[in-house]
């Protein structure tokens, strides 16, 4: 019997990233794959502070309801 060998993967494969690495959102530190985008739990909370504090907020422009051209 013959024996056939399985091809095997390379040994130095070179594993690159699928976007480029990016910077922390608050203190501009490399990231952390667990806290992405950030680099630390203590970054994570910071932003979230700031969302629940009101520091973030959304532009909105309302419209009038008496000028409604739609109707």
């Amino acid at each position: 019997m013959t024996e056939t060998k399985k091809p095997t993967a390379p040994q130095s494969a070179e594993i690159l990233p699928l976007r480029a690495p990016r910077r922390c959102a608050n203190c501009s530190k490399e990231t952390v794959r667990a806290f992405y985008p950030f680099c630390s739990k203590r970054c994570k909370d910071v932003d979230l502070h700031r969302w629940l504090s009101g520091a973030y907020a959304i532009p909105v422009v309302e419209r009038d309801a008496g000028n409604d051209e739609d109707e």
